[in-house]
């Protein structure tokens, strides 16, 4: 009788202390989520309740707006500030990315206000140490684009750059054509600012880490390496599609982007390739850092796939030199300086060219001034490249002198 009373008695004890147990788990685990929310409250605007997430899924990083805060601008920047530091103190690394219901333009140009007219921001405690253009080609996509400025900004924020966001809007219903859309925005781009690093976008994609750094490197960047719609892993080595970043002196040396890729497909593939042919290479984050979610959609009306992708793509070598910034023409029918990007509207044409055969050029029209070209010369008179003495710890390629603005 003894005994078995010992066995209960240890029974007892036995799940006693597994109660105990995971009662102290189960606390733990409450005062980690009470705390997350916590900080996001602290962290996060105050300025409104975050909206409500349409489409739910597990929670798989920060919220993007937690580590900014919105301080009056200390300096005018036409006094000496110190430069940013080498490693922004705002980084914070994966961003939690859902698609959210009811959001606007107005709701995000008012949880970024220090972004001012054109989409143009600037740190406003240090001298950013890089200058990135952000190109996207664009037609018909306002859902997708809403959704980008919502992450984008606040996302290069956290980098400290100064940074601005060009949409280029193919006008007209013919086939779209990306890769040209990207030319142009080089062009209209370096126009106007003296850009060190250009990244050409794609619409739909949301990057979910910001120590994906959208700074150049020494060689072309394919920053979109881990796609959410591949599995999060690099479909094929020269895979260059997505998210990429040039350098001016890299675009010009591949002679930019092909103009004659109409609907989907292949222009990816010869720009991976134009990079090899210039003596190049693609550099590329880490696999747990370029990740990023596709916003889910159609192929779009006007976009179809391009049947002669492949025929095309096996005569790159022979066409790279004689098809891409050199022989492109374009007209601008309008540029918008709106609170969060500009918008340039553009007439890229047709495959039988800018116009038909039944209407003349119009020597007027056509873009007066070739930056791309000026900037070539400028390069051509300059010595051999170095990298730019920067204050130290700027780990991006820049030209000893960089070229002038195109005016």
């Amino acid at each position: 009788m003894v005994t078995l009373q010992s066995k209960w008695r240890f029974l007892f004890m036995f799940l006693g202390i597994q109660l105990v147990v995971m009662a102290l788990l189960s606390r733990e685990g409450y005062q980690k989520r009470v705390s997350y929310f916590i900080r996001i409250f602290r962290k996060g605007d105050a300025t409104g309740p975050p909206l409500q997430n349409r489409t739910g899924g597990a929670l798989g990083g920060g919220d993007v707006y937690a580590n900014l805060s919105h301080p009056s601008r200390g300096h005018s920047h036409g006094d000496e500030m110190p430069y940013c530091p080498k490693t922004s103190p705002l980084i914070g690394g994966p961003i939690h990315v859902s698609f959210l219901s009811g959001l606007t333009l107005a709701e995000v140009q008012r949880k970024n206000p220090l972004v001012v007219r054109g989409g143009r921001y600037r740190p406003p405690e240090c001298e950013a140490r890089h200058k990135t253009a952000i190109i996207i080609p664009h037609r018909n996509r306002e859902h997708h684009l809403k959704f980008l400025l919502y992450y984008l900004h606040p996302f290069l924020q956290r980098q400290q750059l100064s940074y601005g966001i060009y949409v280029i809007h193919q006008a007209g219903n013919y086939t779209f054509n990306r890769a040209k859309l990207m030319n142009v925005g080089f062009r209209e781009a370096m126009r106007e600012e003296d850009w060190d690093c250009l990244f050409f976008h794609d619409v739909d994609l949301i990057p979910e880490d910001d120590r994906n750094l959208y700074v150049c490197d020494d060689n072309p960047k394919h920053a979109a390496i881990a796609m959410d719609k591949f599995g999060y892993k690099l479909p094929y080595k020269m895979y260059f599609g997505g998210v990429s970043a040039l350098s001016p002196l890299h675009y010009l040396k591949m002679n930019g982007f092909p103009n004659n890729y109409w609907g989907w497909g292949g222009e990816d593939d010869d720009i991976g390739v134009r990079v090899s042919l210039a003596g190049m290479y693609i550099s590329r984050p880490s696999l747990k850092v370029g990740r990023y979610k596709m916003i889910k959609h159609k192929l779009d009306k006007g976009n179809d796939i391009n049947p002669k992708r492949f025929n095309m793509l096996a005569k790159t070598r022979q066409t790279w030199k004689m098809d891409g910034m050199n022989t492109m023409e374009y007209e601008i029918v309008s540029r918008d300086y709106l609170p969060l990007y500009t918008n340039i509207t553009v007439n890229i044409g047709t495959e039988s060219g800018l116009r038909s055969p039944a209407q003349p050029r119009k020597p007027a029209e056509k873009p007066a001034e070739k930056p791309a070209e000026k900037l070539a010369e400028k390069l051509a008179e300059k010595p051999a490249e170095k990298p730019a003495e920067k204050p130290a710890g700027n780990s991006s390629t820049k030209l000893q002198n960089k070229p002038a603005a195109v005016k």
